[in-house]
């Protein structure tokens, strides 16, 4: 059986680019995909950073959701930063009021937690279960964080220093993955390599 896996990016908006040079480097397969007849052959998912109305608006426009969530429902592994950390939320605050999301991960996140654009900041985040005890260097920019989380969702990243100490930045429900923060910005692929083991375990 192959364990090389076909990975999407979802090429709406974002860093679509950046993620899929990331997952070519842990020799899995990177395609952009923007229409539901791409999703069929996928084995597992990227939702890119960017920003999350328009990436709501655009999969609404494309009718994207339906097969989303349903792949989701059906177990594919999917992978959110920033936007995608939104779009993979059951619940969102400070979102318009017609903002749809995938969903899947049982947790409420608020949307630009940190601030707008120019509020954009860098940070080493301790996250468990990487490679190696050095931290991750997270990037965040017009960040999400995690407000809450249900009881089957296992928290990864919490910031460590303040202003935003204890502020949760990465979290895991079975194979879904979120996080904050955007690696595919940085030369660690080790959350990439986490994401590439998910998906190769379900192979």
């Amino acid at each position: 059986m192959s364990t090389t896996p076909i990975i999407g990016v979802l090429a709406l908006q974002g860093d679509v680019r950046e993620h899929a040079i990331a997952l070519a480097e842990l020799d899995a397969i990177a395609r952009p995909v923007r229409k539901v007849e791409e999703f069929a052959d996928l084995d597992a998912l990227v939702i890119p950073g960017g920003e999350s109305t328009t990436m709501s608006k655009l999969a609404v426009s494309f009718g994207l959701f339906p097969a989303l969530r349903a792949r989701v429902a059906e177990g594919m592994p999917v992978y959110g930063s920033c936007a995608g950390m939104i779009m993979l939320a059951d619940k969102i605050l400070d979102g318009r009021e017609d903002q749809e999301t995938v969903g899947g991960i049982d947790m409420i996140v608020r949307r630009n937690a940190f601030g707008r654009q120019n509020d954009s900041f860098e940070a080493d985040v301790p996250f468990a279960g990487l490679e190696g005890d050095d931290p991750i260097h997270g990037v965040f920019i017009r960040a999400p964080w995690v407000e809450s989380v249900g009881a089957e969702v296992e928290v990864l990243a919490r910031l460590s220093a303040e202003p935003y100490a204890d502020r949760i930045v990465a979290v895991r429900q079975g194979n879904l993955l979120a996080t904050s923060f955007h690696p595919e910005l940085t030369p660690d692929r080790r959350v990439h390599a986490y994401f590439v083991d998910m998906v190769r375990a379900t192979l």
